[in-house]
């Protein structure tokens, strides 16, 4: 870059507190410029730059009072102290009036967040252990050094052309020393109020709070791998955490119809809450979920550390490249044109899932014993199918849901199917219906009458009988194991 660091003795902020042998502390006004802002906070602007003639990132502080000085010098000092590639890097700050800044290595966007809801990217497994990997890296480097991120969410996660992660934002981060000693009792020892102190310590992004920390007690690093399971599964599932969603103004619209944020608070510590966890039938390992369980345990001490992590994590890699159990991922071009796997697929073809389904069925009890008014006609029927997708708007905005419609049942001509399936899983419901539906509803006669409803996507169809309409509740119903 072409820009000279002072010996350290020297190379202070005007306060003298924060110093470096390696980050020039003082800029010459000619040497950066900004150029346009990235993102705004309430406390910050992020603009794309150029120092020295590179490319970077410029935090610029928003500086209203006394604290907000004191806040930048701390931040100054903590990241002048690190040096890990898992961390966005601090190449240089201007740490004197009237600019206060703090430039960084330029990522392109977008970061983790707005990668998997933005562009919906599905990761490999494997790509999802390796982030994971090298974000464990970088934290057990924080909590060696004795840093506390506070703040771990993917939107704080950059990411560079080769998918490795970059933990940045440290606005939050503290010294577990420095936590420790403003507690809830030296707190009061000095005449404040307690409100005071939870404002200031109950810090972070709701969604990925430690219940502890809900509860009104210190961050710890046990509070740090909580956020990281959180991410890590939100990676995975590919939805913002307590909703169904993937796209994240819709999905946070929807979590705040939902819950009030006392009302998620409550449910986070005192029910247990949790997002709702990746499914083994993705292809996950059932170690890795297993991984993120214990992360977000209740309990604190029950949470692995960072090493203990790394350890799990590495022998999950080795198990995925050597068992070569999965099958091939389907790929797709980006809006970038890079190819991209998405793997977040069942592994199952659910066409075929369909006629083996009724296969089954036409060997079981299940037309006799399960549906009243079912006959055995010798006749053969052969039923069209027609499904596809469109679009709603609602609540929360444009929704896409897969139908499908089954005309003229049993050759009767006011007689007809028709189904809407709402949820992850909806393409690959509908393929399912192309085969199983038809076959399942030549088993029986014209009297049939029903309502099918399954957990985790809302499947209903309707037979309609000379412009009357009759349902039929069945419980249990096998073919929710496939829906």
């Amino acid at each position: 870059m072409g820009l000279e660091v002072p010996p350290e003795e020297t190379n202070r902020c005007v306060r003298g507190c924060c110093r470096s042998a390696a980050i020039p502390l003082h800029l010459p006004p000619a040497s950066f410029s900004l150029v346009s802002p990235i993102a705004r906070g309430s406390e910050s602007t992020v603009y794309e730059a150029r120092l020295g003639g590179k490319r970077v990132a410029a935090k610029k502080p928003v500086l209203a009072t006394s604290e907000d000085l004191d806040k930048f010098h701390y931040q100054l000092q903590l990241l002048c102290e690190l040096d890990h590639p898992g961390l966005a890097k601090l190449i240089a700050a201007h740490a004197s009036p009237p600019n206060y800044l703090m430039f960084f290595d330029f990522f392109e966007p977008p970061n983790l967040a707005d990668k998997i809801h933005v562009e919906e990217w599905s990761p490999s497994v494997q790509q999802v252990v390796a982030i994971a990997s090298d974000l464990a890296k970088a934290l057990q480097y924080l909590h060696i050094l004795g840093v506390v991120h506070r703040d771990i969410k993917p939107a704080n996660i950059l990411l560079d052309k080769d998918l490795h992660p970059h933990l940045a934002d440290f606005g939050l981060a503290m010294f577990q020393k420095d936590i420790k000693c403003v507690s809830v009792e030296n707190w009061k020892s000095s005449g404040k109020p307690t409100g005071g102190f939870h404002k200031r310590n109950m810090v972070g992004t709701l969604i990925y709070m430690a219940p502890e920390i809900l509860r009104k007690d210190i961050h710890t690093e046990k509070s740090d791998v909580y956020s990281f399971a959180v991410s890590i599964n939100e990676l995975l599932t590919g939805v913002v955490p307590y909703t169904d969603l993937r796209a994240e103004a819709q999905a946070h619209t929807v979590l705040e119809m939902t819950y009030t944020e006392q009302q998620l608070t409550a449910a986070v510590v005192s029910q247990g809450l949790r997002p709702a966890l990746a499914l083994p039938k993705s292809g996950v390992p059932p170690t890795l979920l297993s991984l993120i369980q214990r992360c977000w345990d209740r309990d604190p001490e029950k949470r692995p550390s960072f090493e203990n992590i790394i350890d799990e994590l590495n022998i999950i890699q080795k198990h995925l490249v050597s068992s070569a159990c999965l099958p091939p991922s389907p790929v797709s071009k980006s809006q970038s044109g890079n190819i991209e796997a998405h793997h977040y697929q069942e592994a199952l073809n659910w066409f075929n899932q369909g006629e083996l389904f009724v296969k089954r069925s036409e060997k079981s009890y299940l037309t006799e014993n399960l549906w009243s008014g079912s006959s055995n006609q010798s006749s053969e029927y052969h039923p069209t199918l027609s499904w596809g997708s469109f679009a709603t708007c609602g609540r929360r905005e444009t929704m896409e849901d897969t139908h499908f419609m089954l005309p003229n049942v049993s050759e009767e001509k006011d007689v007809f199917a028709f189904g809407i399936f709402d949820g992850h899983r909806g393409s690959a419901a509908a393929e399912f219906s192309v085969r199983a539906v038809p076959g399942f509803l030549k088993q029986f006669g014209r009297d049939t009458r029903f309502v099918l409803n399954t957990k985790h996507r809302k499947c209903f169809a309707m037979l309609k009988f000379r412009s009357e309409f009759w349902h039929y509740a069945a419980q249990p119903m096998p073919l929710q194991k496939h829906l």
